[in-house]
């Protein structure tokens, strides 16, 4: 089994946990209220800010005998530079604040989620960011494209209200592909086991910031049928 398989396997579990969370099974099934669409916006914004400074800090930490990654990392820094303005313009056309937003401060939930990616790179093994990449990336194209057509049908919102989440969901879909083959080089098992420790920490922390928003309305229990149909 190739280490990109093992990563999947062996984080399947911690997917699911993610995939159950109440307001995604909503967002899935139409459930959803522009309040609750705008948070999760939100928080949005205030992870993916980081995404380029992360992309930079775990380039400086790499070691030497990961060099062969610089070309990768630059690519990924020049594919997200901007996503974050995205966000705010998809805020604005939902009529909301984007500037409060941008002057904001994220729930704890995103911080602390932020705060574990650049402790991975700075005190643990850098590699580790990868697990973040893995259920970033990988949630987005198993989410995004779905859930952005129910969210609008639901809500009655603009196109222009769904940037992030359509480009989003294409691009990572490209990304993924990119990211499963980068994976296959890595062959250190002590790179291995921090990447998958990693993406099961960051499936966690991405599941809290979910469940810190607000649910538009109390929501039927999560059906399993459908969190199999995305995690497949």
């Amino acid at each position: 089994m190739s280490f990109h398989d093992q990563l999947i396997a062996q984080t399947r579990l911690a997917q699911q946990e993610l995939l159950s969370v109440p307001i995604i099974q909503g967002a899935l099934q139409g459930r959803v209220s522009i309040p609750s669409y705008v948070a999760f916006l939100t928080q949005a914004y205030h992870h993916v800010r980081h995404t380029v400074p992360l992309l930079k800090a775990c380039k400086a930490a790499l070691p030497a005998h990961h060099a062969w990654l610089n070309d990768a990392m630059d690519e990924y820094v020049e594919e997200e530079q901007g996503h974050d303005e995205w966000i705010l313009d998809d805020i604005a056309a939902c009529g909301a604040d984007a500037e409060a937003v941008r002057h904001g401060r994220p729930a704890l939930a995103t911080e602390v989620m932020v705060a574990y990616a650049y402790d991975m790179i700075a005190r643990r093994n850098p590699l580790g960011f990868f697990g973040m990449v893995h259920v970033l990336e990988g949630t987005s194209v198993a989410l995004a494209l779905m859930a952005a057509d129910k969210i609008q049908g639901g809500l009655g919102l603009p196109d222009s209200a769904f940037s992030y989440l359509r480009s989003h969901g294409t691009l990572d879909q490209e990304h993924t592909a990119h990211f499963a083959l980068l994976m296959e080089q890595i062959q250190d098992p002590a790179d291995q086991a921090a990447i998958i420790d990693a993406a099961r920490a960051f499936y966690h922390l991405y599941a809290d910031v979910f469940r810190s928003l607000p649910l538009p309305q109390p929501q039927a229990a999560p059906t399993a049928v459908i969190a199999d149909e995305v995690a497949a």
